[in-house]
Protein backbone atom coordinates (compact mmCIF):
# COMPACT_ATOMS: atom_id res chain seq x y z
CA UNK A 1 0.00 0.00 0.00
CA UNK A 2 1.37 3.43 -1.31
CA UNK A 3 -0.71 5.55 0.79
CA UNK A 4 -1.83 6.11 4.49
CA UNK A 5 -5.16 4.41 5.20
CA UNK A 6 -7.64 5.11 7.47
CA UNK A 7 -11.42 3.65 8.63
CA UNK A 8 -13.03 5.18 5.72
CA UNK A 9 -10.66 4.17 3.03
CA UNK A 10 -10.48 0.79 4.30
CA UNK A 11 -13.83 0.26 2.91
CA UNK A 12 -12.25 0.89 -0.59
CA UNK A 13 -12.78 -1.98 -3.04
CA UNK A 14 -9.25 -3.39 -4.31
CA UNK A 15 -10.18 -2.02 -8.24
CA UNK A 16 -10.31 1.95 -6.65
CA UNK A 17 -7.28 1.56 -4.65
CA UNK A 18 -5.23 1.09 -7.99
CA UNK A 19 -5.64 4.67 -9.19
CA UNK A 20 -3.97 6.16 -5.24
CA UNK A 21 -0.74 7.26 -5.58
CA UNK A 22 1.05 8.61 -3.02
CA UNK A 23 1.01 12.26 -2.34
CA UNK A 24 4.74 12.62 -2.04
CA UNK A 25 4.61 16.11 -0.15
CA UNK A 26 8.42 16.84 0.12
CA UNK A 27 7.36 17.18 -3.79
CA UNK A 28 5.59 20.27 -3.29
CA UNK A 29 9.04 23.37 -4.07
CA UNK A 30 8.96 26.73 -2.55
CA UNK A 31 7.65 28.14 -5.86
CA UNK A 32 4.61 24.94 -5.47
CA UNK A 33 3.50 26.85 -2.08
CA UNK A 34 4.00 30.04 -3.28
CA UNK A 35 1.85 29.31 -6.12
CA UNK A 36 -0.43 27.57 -3.79
CA UNK A 37 -0.46 30.48 -1.08
CA UNK A 38 -0.95 33.42 -4.12
CA UNK A 39 -4.43 31.69 -5.60
CA UNK A 40 -5.83 30.81 -2.10
CA UNK A 41 -5.40 34.28 -0.41
CA UNK A 42 -6.86 35.86 -3.95
CA UNK A 43 -9.63 33.71 -4.02
CA UNK A 44 -10.62 33.84 -0.42
CA UNK A 45 -10.11 37.63 -0.16
CA UNK A 46 -12.65 37.30 -2.86
CA UNK A 47 -14.74 34.18 -2.53
CA UNK A 48 -15.84 35.31 0.78
CA UNK A 49 -18.25 38.12 -0.74
CA UNK A 50 -19.56 35.51 -3.58
CA UNK A 51 -19.23 32.08 -2.47
CA UNK A 52 -21.79 30.21 -0.56
CA UNK A 53 -21.13 30.54 2.96
CA UNK A 54 -20.39 26.55 3.50
CA UNK A 55 -16.96 27.46 1.70
CA UNK A 56 -15.19 29.35 4.06
CA UNK A 57 -16.57 27.12 6.84
CA UNK A 58 -15.79 24.47 5.07
CA UNK A 59 -11.85 25.59 4.58
CA UNK A 60 -11.70 25.26 8.44
CA UNK A 61 -13.83 22.25 8.87
CA UNK A 62 -11.62 20.28 6.35
CA UNK A 63 -8.24 21.40 7.45
CA UNK A 64 -7.32 23.47 4.54
CA UNK A 65 -4.53 26.14 5.12
CA UNK A 66 -4.48 29.17 3.19
CA UNK A 67 -0.47 29.26 3.77
CA UNK A 68 0.45 25.85 3.17
CA UNK A 69 -0.51 23.11 -0.09
CA UNK A 70 -2.77 20.40 1.88
CA UNK A 71 -1.45 17.33 3.35
CA UNK A 72 -3.98 14.62 2.30
CA UNK A 73 -3.14 12.57 5.51
CA UNK A 74 -3.34 15.52 7.72
CA UNK A 75 -6.73 16.28 5.18
CA UNK A 76 -7.71 13.09 5.81
CA UNK A 77 -7.74 13.03 10.06
CA UNK A 78 -10.19 15.61 9.83
CA UNK A 79 -12.41 14.91 7.34
CA UNK A 80 -13.08 11.45 8.71
CA UNK A 81 -15.33 13.52 11.52
CA UNK A 82 -17.72 14.36 7.94
CA UNK A 83 -17.45 11.08 7.22
CA UNK A 84 -15.26 11.58 4.31
CA UNK A 85 -11.40 10.53 3.36
CA UNK A 86 -9.37 11.91 0.26
CA UNK A 87 -6.83 10.35 -1.75
CA UNK A 88 -4.24 11.31 -4.38
CA UNK A 89 -4.53 10.78 -8.11
CA UNK A 90 -2.32 10.70 -11.14
CA UNK A 91 -4.34 13.89 -13.08
CA UNK A 92 -7.49 12.44 -15.25
CA UNK A 93 -9.09 8.84 -13.74
CA UNK A 94 -11.65 7.34 -16.12
CA UNK A 95 -15.46 9.39 -15.23
CA UNK A 96 -16.97 6.20 -14.19
CA UNK A 97 -14.36 5.57 -11.26
CA UNK A 98 -14.12 9.08 -10.37
CA UNK A 99 -17.54 8.83 -9.39
CA UNK A 100 -17.37 5.65 -7.79
CA UNK A 101 -14.99 7.20 -5.12
CA UNK A 102 -17.96 9.64 -4.33
CA UNK A 103 -19.83 7.13 -3.46
CA UNK A 104 -17.58 5.65 -0.98
CA UNK A 105 -17.50 9.09 0.63
CA UNK A 106 -13.52 9.75 -0.69
CA UNK A 107 -12.61 12.54 -2.42
CA UNK A 108 -10.42 11.89 -5.44
CA UNK A 109 -7.17 14.69 -5.53
CA UNK A 110 -4.77 14.92 -8.35
CA UNK A 111 -1.79 15.51 -6.30
CA UNK A 112 -0.07 18.01 -8.86
CA UNK A 113 -0.09 21.99 -8.49
CA UNK A 114 -0.02 23.53 -11.50
CA UNK A 115 2.97 25.38 -12.85
CA UNK A 116 3.73 29.09 -11.58
CA UNK A 117 3.18 29.75 -15.58
CA UNK A 118 -0.55 28.54 -15.46
CA UNK A 119 -1.15 30.15 -12.47
CA UNK A 120 -5.01 31.27 -13.26
CA UNK A 121 -5.82 27.97 -15.42
CA UNK A 122 -4.73 24.96 -15.54
CA UNK A 123 -6.22 22.27 -18.27
CA UNK A 124 -4.79 19.43 -16.10
CA UNK A 125 -6.78 18.42 -12.75
CA UNK A 126 -4.41 20.06 -9.97
CA UNK A 127 -4.90 20.15 -6.21
CA UNK A 128 -5.95 23.56 -6.50
CA UNK A 129 -8.62 22.92 -8.31
CA UNK A 130 -9.72 19.79 -6.04
CA UNK A 131 -8.57 20.77 -3.04
CA UNK A 132 -9.40 24.01 -2.32
CA UNK A 133 -12.66 23.71 -4.65
CA UNK A 134 -14.24 20.50 -3.88
CA UNK A 135 -13.44 19.70 -0.35
CA UNK A 136 -14.38 23.01 1.31
CA UNK A 137 -18.42 22.61 0.52
CA UNK A 138 -18.33 19.05 1.55
CA UNK A 139 -18.81 20.36 4.99
CA UNK A 140 -22.21 21.01 4.22
CA UNK A 141 -23.64 18.02 5.05
CA UNK A 142 -26.93 18.35 2.45
CA UNK A 143 -24.36 19.13 -0.20
CA UNK A 144 -22.25 16.60 1.15
CA UNK A 145 -24.92 13.83 0.62
CA UNK A 146 -25.67 14.53 -2.61
CA UNK A 147 -21.91 14.51 -4.08
CA UNK A 148 -21.99 10.51 -2.21
CA UNK A 149 -25.40 9.88 -4.17
CA UNK A 150 -24.14 11.57 -6.97
CA UNK A 151 -21.14 9.26 -7.60
CA UNK A 152 -23.31 6.28 -6.46
CA UNK A 153 -26.02 6.67 -9.53
CA UNK A 154 -23.24 8.27 -12.07
CA UNK A 155 -20.84 4.98 -11.08
CA UNK A 156 -23.74 2.85 -13.11
CA UNK A 157 -24.38 4.90 -15.58
CA UNK A 158 -23.84 3.23 -18.74
CA UNK A 159 -20.94 4.22 -21.11
CA UNK A 160 -20.54 3.68 -24.62
CA UNK A 161 -17.21 2.57 -26.88
CA UNK A 162 -16.40 6.11 -27.55
CA UNK A 163 -16.51 7.52 -24.40
CA UNK A 164 -13.53 6.10 -23.00
CA UNK A 165 -11.52 6.86 -26.17
CA UNK A 166 -12.89 10.76 -25.34
CA UNK A 167 -11.61 10.26 -21.69
CA UNK A 168 -8.29 8.98 -23.05
CA UNK A 169 -7.78 12.22 -25.56
CA UNK A 170 -8.87 14.52 -22.65
CA UNK A 171 -6.77 12.97 -20.47
CA UNK A 172 -3.76 13.32 -23.19
CA UNK A 173 -4.32 16.41 -23.76
CA UNK A 174 -4.16 17.84 -20.32
CA UNK A 175 -0.89 16.36 -19.76
CA UNK A 176 0.86 17.47 -22.69
CA UNK A 177 -0.52 21.07 -22.27
CA UNK A 178 0.69 21.66 -18.59
CA UNK A 179 4.17 20.05 -19.73
CA UNK A 180 6.50 23.03 -20.57
CA UNK A 181 8.09 22.63 -23.87
CA UNK A 182 5.13 21.06 -25.40
CA UNK A 183 5.41 21.91 -29.35
CA UNK A 184 2.34 23.58 -30.18
CA UNK A 185 1.39 21.38 -33.47
CA UNK A 186 1.55 18.19 -30.68
CA UNK A 187 -1.46 20.41 -28.68
CA UNK A 188 -2.88 21.41 -31.85
CA UNK A 189 -3.09 17.56 -33.12
CA UNK A 190 -4.82 17.05 -29.50
CA UNK A 191 -7.21 19.43 -29.77
CA UNK A 192 -7.92 18.17 -33.08
CA UNK A 193 -8.69 15.17 -32.08
CA UNK A 194 -11.08 15.52 -29.54
CA UNK A 195 -12.82 18.03 -31.83
CA UNK A 196 -13.58 14.99 -34.36
CA UNK A 197 -14.37 12.63 -31.21
CA UNK A 198 -16.86 14.83 -30.05
CA UNK A 199 -18.47 15.56 -33.13
CA UNK A 200 -18.85 12.06 -34.22
CA UNK A 201 -19.99 11.09 -30.39
CA UNK A 202 -23.41 9.84 -31.77
CA UNK A 203 -26.38 9.55 -29.32
CA UNK A 204 -24.90 10.74 -25.84
CA UNK A 205 -24.31 7.84 -23.83
CA UNK A 206 -25.91 7.98 -19.81
CA UNK A 207 -22.04 8.68 -18.56
CA UNK A 208 -22.06 11.66 -20.99
CA UNK A 209 -25.24 12.96 -19.85
CA UNK A 210 -24.66 12.60 -15.88
CA UNK A 211 -21.38 14.11 -17.17
CA UNK A 212 -22.89 17.34 -17.98
CA UNK A 213 -25.09 17.12 -14.77
CA UNK A 214 -21.71 16.91 -12.69
CA UNK A 215 -19.91 20.03 -15.02
CA UNK A 216 -23.27 22.12 -14.11
CA UNK A 217 -23.40 21.76 -10.57
CA UNK A 218 -20.52 20.22 -9.07
CA UNK A 219 -17.87 21.91 -11.26
CA UNK A 220 -19.60 25.41 -12.49
CA UNK A 221 -22.49 25.34 -10.24
CA UNK A 222 -24.31 28.17 -8.60
CA UNK A 223 -26.89 28.13 -6.05
CA UNK A 224 -29.35 30.74 -5.00
CA UNK A 225 -31.35 33.58 -6.84
CA UNK A 226 -30.77 34.17 -10.19
CA UNK A 227 -30.68 37.77 -9.33
CA UNK A 228 -27.65 37.51 -7.24
CA UNK A 229 -26.27 33.63 -6.95
CA UNK A 230 -23.46 32.44 -5.07
CA UNK A 231 -21.09 29.92 -6.24
CA UNK A 232 -20.36 26.55 -4.99
CA UNK A 233 -18.86 24.97 -8.14
CA UNK A 234 -15.33 23.80 -7.55
CA UNK A 235 -14.55 24.71 -10.82
CA UNK A 236 -14.93 28.41 -9.87
CA UNK A 237 -13.93 28.34 -6.73
CA UNK A 238 -10.62 27.70 -7.77
CA UNK A 239 -10.16 29.56 -10.78
CA UNK A 240 -8.85 33.48 -9.96
CA UNK A 241 -10.30 34.65 -13.23
CA UNK A 242 -13.68 32.82 -13.67
CA UNK A 243 -14.96 33.11 -10.30
CA UNK A 244 -14.98 36.72 -10.89
CA UNK A 245 -16.27 36.72 -14.68
CA UNK A 246 -19.23 34.13 -13.60
CA UNK A 247 -20.31 37.01 -11.51
CA UNK A 248 -20.83 39.67 -14.81
CA UNK A 249 -24.02 40.25 -16.98
CA UNK A 250 -22.20 38.84 -19.72
CA UNK A 251 -22.82 34.93 -18.47
CA UNK A 252 -26.53 34.46 -18.52
CA UNK A 253 -27.86 32.73 -15.38
CA UNK A 254 -30.57 29.97 -15.99
CA UNK A 255 -32.64 27.97 -13.42
CA UNK A 256 -30.96 24.87 -12.80
CA UNK A 257 -32.92 21.73 -14.16
CA UNK A 258 -32.98 18.38 -15.71
CA UNK A 259 -32.18 20.58 -19.21
CA UNK A 260 -28.62 20.71 -17.69
CA UNK A 261 -28.07 16.81 -18.64
CA UNK A 262 -28.39 18.15 -22.42
CA UNK A 263 -26.60 20.83 -22.24
CA UNK A 264 -23.16 20.47 -23.40
CA UNK A 265 -19.75 22.14 -22.54
CA UNK A 266 -16.27 23.25 -23.66
CA UNK A 267 -13.76 22.81 -20.83
CA UNK A 268 -11.25 25.22 -22.89
CA UNK A 269 -13.48 28.55 -22.81
CA UNK A 270 -15.01 30.00 -20.13
CA UNK A 271 -18.66 29.06 -19.94
CA UNK A 272 -21.25 31.40 -21.93
CA UNK A 273 -24.22 30.53 -19.38
CA UNK A 274 -24.71 28.84 -15.99
CA UNK A 275 -27.62 26.99 -14.10
CA UNK A 276 -28.89 28.43 -10.81
CA UNK A 277 -30.02 26.17 -7.60
CA UNK A 278 -32.20 27.50 -5.66
CA UNK A 279 -30.66 25.38 -2.39
CA UNK A 280 -28.89 22.03 -2.49
CA UNK A 281 -31.44 19.91 -2.06
CA UNK A 282 -32.79 20.93 -5.18
CA UNK A 283 -29.86 19.63 -7.00
CA UNK A 284 -31.15 16.21 -5.14
CA UNK A 285 -34.29 16.25 -6.70
CA UNK A 286 -33.06 16.55 -10.05
CA UNK A 287 -30.77 14.22 -10.00
CA UNK A 288 -33.59 11.49 -9.02
CA UNK A 289 -35.48 12.56 -12.07
CA UNK A 290 -32.63 12.16 -14.17
CA UNK A 291 -31.83 8.76 -12.42
CA UNK A 292 -35.74 7.96 -13.38
CA UNK A 293 -34.70 8.09 -17.23
CA UNK A 294 -31.61 5.69 -17.03
CA UNK A 295 -31.77 1.65 -17.47
CA UNK A 296 -30.75 1.30 -13.93
CA UNK A 297 -34.63 2.03 -13.27
CA UNK A 298 -35.89 1.37 -16.39
CA UNK A 299 -34.25 -1.29 -18.00
CA UNK A 300 -36.06 -3.29 -20.79
CA UNK A 301 -35.19 -3.76 -23.93
CA UNK A 302 -33.43 -0.33 -24.15
CA UNK A 303 -31.36 -1.46 -21.25
CA UNK A 304 -30.55 -4.40 -22.78
CA UNK A 305 -29.26 -2.68 -26.01
CA UNK A 306 -27.41 0.36 -24.11
CA UNK A 307 -25.37 -2.32 -22.39
CA UNK A 308 -24.58 -4.09 -25.37
CA UNK A 309 -23.33 -0.66 -26.98
CA UNK A 310 -21.17 -0.37 -24.17
CA UNK A 311 -19.09 -3.26 -24.86
CA UNK A 312 -18.01 -2.74 -21.20
CA UNK A 313 -19.06 -5.71 -17.92
CA UNK A 314 -22.57 -4.31 -17.29
CA UNK A 315 -25.09 -6.04 -15.30
CA UNK A 316 -28.68 -7.05 -16.03
CA UNK A 317 -31.27 -7.82 -13.06
CA UNK A 318 -34.40 -9.56 -13.64
CA UNK A 319 -37.76 -9.04 -12.01
CA UNK A 320 -37.02 -12.38 -9.94
CA UNK A 321 -33.94 -10.52 -8.57
CA UNK A 322 -31.41 -12.63 -10.44
CA UNK A 323 -28.34 -10.32 -11.66
CA UNK A 324 -26.40 -11.11 -14.59
CA UNK A 325 -22.98 -9.92 -14.88
CA UNK A 326 -20.77 -9.54 -18.00
CA UNK A 327 -19.90 -8.55 -21.84
CA UNK A 328 -23.47 -8.90 -23.40
CA UNK A 329 -23.80 -9.02 -27.15
CA UNK A 330 -26.82 -10.18 -27.86
CA UNK A 331 -30.65 -9.50 -27.87
CA UNK A 332 -33.22 -11.42 -29.51
CA UNK A 333 -36.38 -9.52 -29.06
CA UNK A 334 -39.89 -9.72 -29.95
CA UNK A 335 -42.98 -7.15 -30.04
CA UNK A 336 -40.74 -4.08 -28.44
CA UNK A 337 -39.79 -6.76 -25.81
CA UNK A 338 -36.67 -8.57 -25.05
CA UNK A 339 -37.05 -12.27 -24.73
CA UNK A 340 -33.52 -13.82 -25.19
CA UNK A 341 -30.38 -12.38 -23.78
CA UNK A 342 -26.90 -13.43 -23.73
CA UNK A 343 -23.32 -12.53 -22.88
CA UNK A 344 -20.12 -13.52 -24.10
CA UNK A 345 -17.02 -14.67 -22.04
CA UNK A 346 -16.55 -14.38 -18.63
CA UNK A 347 -20.49 -14.47 -16.29
CA UNK A 348 -21.15 -14.58 -12.66
CA UNK A 349 -24.42 -14.72 -11.60
CA UNK A 350 -25.70 -12.72 -8.33
CA UNK A 351 -29.09 -12.11 -6.31
CA UNK A 352 -28.93 -9.06 -4.27
CA UNK A 353 -24.97 -8.22 -5.28
CA UNK A 354 -23.86 -11.13 -3.83
CA UNK A 355 -22.28 -14.06 -6.38
CA UNK A 356 -24.49 -17.03 -6.17
CA UNK A 357 -22.56 -20.45 -5.01
CA UNK A 358 -21.88 -22.50 -8.26
CA UNK A 359 -22.55 -19.31 -10.66
CA UNK A 360 -18.74 -17.52 -10.57
CA UNK A 361 -17.21 -16.81 -14.05
CA UNK A 362 -15.42 -20.77 -13.83
CA UNK A 363 -18.76 -21.74 -14.27
CA UNK A 364 -19.57 -19.29 -16.78
CA UNK A 365 -16.25 -18.55 -18.31
CA UNK A 366 -17.83 -18.88 -22.05
CA UNK A 367 -20.86 -16.41 -21.25
CA UNK A 368 -24.31 -17.00 -20.54
CA UNK A 369 -27.98 -16.98 -22.34
CA UNK A 370 -31.28 -17.09 -21.35
CA UNK A 371 -35.32 -16.43 -22.65
CA UNK A 372 -36.86 -13.87 -20.64
CA UNK A 373 -40.34 -13.16 -20.01
CA UNK A 374 -43.56 -15.65 -20.07
CA UNK A 375 -44.54 -18.75 -21.25
CA UNK A 376 -46.80 -19.16 -24.61
CA UNK A 377 -49.91 -19.63 -23.68
CA UNK A 378 -49.90 -19.57 -19.77
CA UNK A 379 -50.61 -16.11 -18.55
CA UNK A 380 -48.52 -16.96 -15.16
CA UNK A 381 -45.11 -16.13 -15.06
CA UNK A 382 -42.97 -18.80 -13.73
CA UNK A 383 -41.49 -16.72 -10.86
CA UNK A 384 -44.98 -16.40 -9.39
CA UNK A 385 -45.99 -20.11 -9.39
CA UNK A 386 -46.55 -21.47 -6.21
CA UNK A 387 -45.26 -25.16 -5.57
CA UNK A 388 -48.38 -26.60 -6.79
CA UNK A 389 -48.72 -24.65 -10.16
CA UNK A 390 -44.80 -25.76 -10.72
CA UNK A 391 -45.79 -29.56 -10.41
CA UNK A 392 -48.82 -28.77 -12.55
CA UNK A 393 -46.78 -27.44 -15.35
CA UNK A 394 -44.38 -30.60 -15.19
CA UNK A 395 -41.82 -27.62 -13.71
CA UNK A 396 -39.92 -30.10 -11.24
CA UNK A 397 -37.17 -31.65 -10.52
CA UNK A 398 -36.39 -35.33 -12.40
CA UNK A 399 -39.09 -34.26 -15.23
CA UNK A 400 -38.00 -34.08 -18.95
CA UNK A 401 -39.84 -30.93 -20.32
CA UNK A 402 -40.35 -28.07 -23.19
CA UNK A 403 -40.65 -24.94 -22.20
CA UNK A 404 -42.21 -22.69 -25.18
CA UNK A 405 -41.42 -18.94 -24.31
CA UNK A 406 -43.43 -16.08 -26.26
CA UNK A 407 -41.06 -14.72 -29.03
CA UNK A 408 -40.11 -18.47 -30.39
CA UNK A 409 -37.87 -19.27 -27.34
CA UNK A 410 -37.96 -23.25 -27.02
CA UNK A 411 -36.24 -25.11 -23.75
CA UNK A 412 -35.97 -28.32 -23.60
CA UNK A 413 -34.22 -31.04 -21.48
CA UNK A 414 -34.15 -32.83 -18.10
CA UNK A 415 -35.07 -30.36 -15.16
CA UNK A 416 -32.59 -31.21 -12.41
CA UNK A 417 -33.01 -28.30 -9.72
CA UNK A 418 -34.09 -25.14 -9.00
CA UNK A 419 -32.56 -22.16 -7.10
CA UNK A 420 -34.82 -20.02 -5.15
CA UNK A 421 -34.25 -16.52 -3.55
CA UNK A 422 -35.00 -15.26 -0.52
CA UNK A 423 -38.93 -14.91 -1.41
CA UNK A 424 -38.96 -18.58 -2.02
CA UNK A 425 -39.29 -17.24 -6.00
CA UNK A 426 -37.50 -19.86 -8.50
CA UNK A 427 -34.94 -17.59 -9.84
CA UNK A 428 -32.84 -20.65 -12.26
CA UNK A 429 -33.95 -24.16 -13.61
CA UNK A 430 -31.17 -26.26 -13.91
CA UNK A 431 -31.50 -28.27 -16.86
CA UNK A 432 -29.32 -31.59 -18.37
CA UNK A 433 -29.62 -32.78 -21.98
CA UNK A 434 -30.98 -29.54 -22.92
CA UNK A 435 -31.31 -28.03 -26.36
CA UNK A 436 -32.71 -24.09 -26.42
CA UNK A 437 -33.54 -23.17 -29.90
CA UNK A 438 -34.67 -19.49 -31.66
CA UNK A 439 -37.00 -21.10 -34.46
CA UNK A 440 -34.64 -22.94 -36.65
CA UNK A 441 -31.50 -21.66 -35.14
CA UNK A 442 -29.90 -23.74 -32.01
CA UNK A 443 -28.56 -21.74 -29.31
CA UNK A 444 -27.54 -23.99 -26.86
CA UNK A 445 -26.96 -27.59 -27.15
CA UNK A 446 -26.86 -31.13 -24.96
CA UNK A 447 -23.02 -31.23 -25.41
CA UNK A 448 -21.93 -27.66 -24.11
CA UNK A 449 -22.98 -29.35 -21.19
CA UNK A 450 -25.60 -28.23 -18.26
CA UNK A 451 -28.00 -25.50 -18.95
CA UNK A 452 -28.92 -22.31 -16.21
CA UNK A 453 -31.93 -20.65 -17.42
CA UNK A 454 -32.58 -17.87 -15.72
CA UNK A 455 -36.45 -16.97 -14.45
CA UNK A 456 -37.28 -13.58 -14.78
CA UNK A 457 -40.55 -12.11 -16.60
CA UNK A 458 -39.04 -8.42 -17.36
CA UNK A 459 -35.53 -6.94 -16.92
CA UNK A 460 -35.95 -4.31 -14.17
CA UNK A 461 -32.61 -2.72 -14.10
CA UNK A 462 -29.54 -2.15 -16.39
CA UNK A 463 -26.56 -0.50 -15.30
CA UNK A 464 -22.99 -0.31 -15.84
CA UNK A 465 -20.26 -2.92 -13.68
CA UNK A 466 -20.68 -6.15 -12.03
CA UNK A 467 -23.19 -6.43 -9.33
CA UNK A 468 -20.42 -8.66 -7.21
CA UNK A 469 -17.57 -6.52 -6.87
CA UNK A 470 -15.84 -9.87 -6.10
CA UNK A 471 -16.82 -11.70 -8.88
CA UNK A 472 -14.32 -10.02 -11.55
CA UNK A 473 -10.89 -9.13 -11.69
CA UNK A 474 -10.78 -5.62 -11.86
CA UNK A 475 -7.72 -4.55 -11.22
CA UNK A 476 -7.09 -3.73 -14.62
CA UNK A 477 -6.17 -0.46 -15.50
CA UNK A 478 -3.46 0.39 -17.32
CA UNK A 479 -2.28 4.09 -17.49
CA UNK A 480 -1.99 4.91 -21.21
CA UNK A 481 0.47 8.11 -19.93
CA UNK A 482 1.34 9.35 -17.06
CA UNK A 483 1.84 13.25 -15.97
CA UNK A 484 5.16 14.46 -17.30
CA UNK A 485 7.37 16.27 -14.30
CA UNK A 486 9.68 19.50 -15.71
CA UNK A 487 13.02 19.09 -16.24
CA UNK A 488 14.67 21.06 -13.60
CA UNK A 489 17.11 23.52 -14.63
CA UNK A 490 20.43 24.62 -12.46
CA UNK A 491 18.84 28.52 -12.15
CA UNK A 492 15.32 26.65 -11.64
CA UNK A 493 16.69 25.42 -8.53
CA UNK A 494 18.33 28.37 -7.59
CA UNK A 495 14.87 30.21 -8.16
CA UNK A 496 13.71 27.69 -5.87
CA UNK A 497 16.05 28.28 -3.39
CA UNK A 498 15.81 31.72 -2.91
CA UNK A 499 11.90 31.25 -2.93
CA UNK A 500 12.97 28.36 -0.50
CA UNK A 501 15.02 31.05 1.61
CA UNK A 502 11.40 33.96 1.90
CA UNK A 503 9.34 31.39 2.88
CA UNK A 504 11.30 30.61 5.83
CA UNK A 505 11.88 34.47 6.78
CA UNK A 506 8.41 34.61 6.72
CA UNK A 507 7.72 31.86 8.78
CA UNK A 508 10.21 32.67 11.26
CA UNK A 509 12.40 29.85 11.01
CA UNK A 510 15.55 31.03 9.33
CA UNK A 511 15.25 35.03 9.65
CA UNK A 512 19.08 35.67 8.88
CA UNK A 513 18.37 35.93 5.31
CA UNK A 514 18.94 39.31 3.82
CA UNK A 515 15.86 40.09 1.44
CA UNK A 516 17.64 42.74 -0.39
CA UNK A 517 20.06 40.18 -1.90
CA UNK A 518 17.46 37.90 -2.58
CA UNK A 519 15.92 40.91 -3.98
CA UNK A 520 19.10 41.80 -5.90
CA UNK A 521 19.31 38.18 -7.44
CA UNK A 522 16.03 37.96 -8.58
CA UNK A 523 16.31 41.23 -10.52
CA UNK A 524 19.86 40.32 -11.76
CA UNK A 525 19.28 36.70 -12.59
CA UNK A 526 15.11 36.25 -12.70
CA UNK A 527 13.85 39.54 -14.23
CA UNK A 528 10.86 37.43 -15.51
CA UNK A 529 9.92 36.33 -12.35
CA UNK A 530 7.14 38.43 -10.42
CA UNK A 531 5.62 36.25 -7.61
CA UNK A 532 8.55 36.47 -5.57
CA UNK A 533 8.55 40.10 -5.62
CA UNK A 534 4.77 40.50 -4.62
CA UNK A 535 6.29 38.33 -1.71
CA UNK A 536 9.03 40.64 -0.61
CA UNK A 537 6.83 43.34 -1.23
CA UNK A 538 4.65 41.98 1.33
CA UNK A 539 7.79 41.40 3.97
CA UNK A 540 8.56 44.91 3.22
CA UNK A 541 5.19 46.23 3.94
CA UNK A 542 4.67 44.45 6.84
CA UNK A 543 8.22 45.43 8.25
CA UNK A 544 7.51 49.07 7.41
CA UNK A 545 10.25 49.40 5.26
CA UNK A 546 9.32 51.98 2.65
CA UNK A 547 11.73 52.51 0.68
CA UNK A 548 12.61 48.74 -0.01
CA UNK A 549 8.92 48.35 -0.52
CA UNK A 550 9.29 51.20 -3.47
CA UNK A 551 12.27 49.90 -4.72
CA UNK A 552 10.15 46.58 -5.52
CA UNK A 553 7.18 48.35 -6.85
CA UNK A 554 9.87 49.99 -8.93
CA UNK A 555 10.76 47.00 -10.48
CA UNK A 556 7.40 45.12 -10.71
CA UNK A 557 6.28 47.90 -12.71
CA UNK A 558 8.84 47.37 -15.40
CA UNK A 559 8.16 43.60 -15.31
CA UNK A 560 4.52 44.63 -15.92
CA UNK A 561 6.14 46.61 -19.06
CA UNK A 562 8.24 43.95 -20.13
CA UNK A 563 4.95 41.51 -20.18
CA UNK A 564 2.15 43.29 -19.99
CA UNK A 565 0.02 39.63 -19.90
CA UNK A 566 1.35 39.52 -15.85
CA UNK A 567 -0.08 42.99 -15.60
CA UNK A 568 -3.52 42.22 -13.83
CA UNK A 569 -1.62 39.45 -11.60
CA UNK A 570 1.13 41.93 -10.63
CA UNK A 571 -1.62 44.18 -9.63
CA UNK A 572 -3.78 41.65 -7.74
CA UNK A 573 -1.25 40.69 -5.81
CA UNK A 574 0.03 44.39 -4.39
CA UNK A 575 -3.43 44.86 -4.05
CA UNK A 576 -3.89 41.86 -1.75
CA UNK A 577 -0.58 42.99 0.31
CA UNK A 578 -2.17 46.76 0.88
CA UNK A 579 -5.46 45.48 1.48
CA UNK A 580 -3.99 43.48 4.32
CA UNK A 581 -1.94 46.36 5.38
CA UNK A 582 -5.24 49.08 5.57
CA UNK A 583 -6.71 46.82 7.77
CA UNK A 584 -3.96 45.78 10.13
Amino acid sequence: MTFESNPILDKLPSHLKQYIKPQNYEDYTAIDQAVWRYVMRKNVDYLSRVAHNSYLDGLKKTGISIDHIPNMYGMNRILKEIGWAAVAVDGFIPPSAFMEFQAYNVLVIAGDIRQLEHIEYTPAPDIIHEGAGHAPIIANPEYAEYLRRFGEIGSKAISNAKDYELYEAVRHLSIIKEAPGTPQDTIDKAEAKIEALQENMGEPSEIALIRNLHWWTVEYGLIGSLEAPKIYGAGLLSSIGESAWCMTDKVQKVPYSIEAAHTSFDITKPQPQLFVTPDFAYLSEVLEEFANTMALRKGGLNGVKKVIASKDLCTVELSTGLQISGSFSEVIENQNLPVYISTKGLTALSYREKELVGHSTKHHADGFGSPIGKLKGINLAIEDMSPRDLKAYNIYEGETIVLEFEGDIKVSGDIITGTRNLRGEIILITFQNCTVTHGKRVLFEPSNGLYHMAVGEKIVAAYNGPADLCSFDLVTHKISSTTIKPTISPARKKLQQLYRQIREFREGTNTTISRNKVFQEVKEHYPEDWLLSVELYELAKNNNDVEFAEAILAHLQEVKQQQPSLGHLIDDGIDLVNAVGAVS
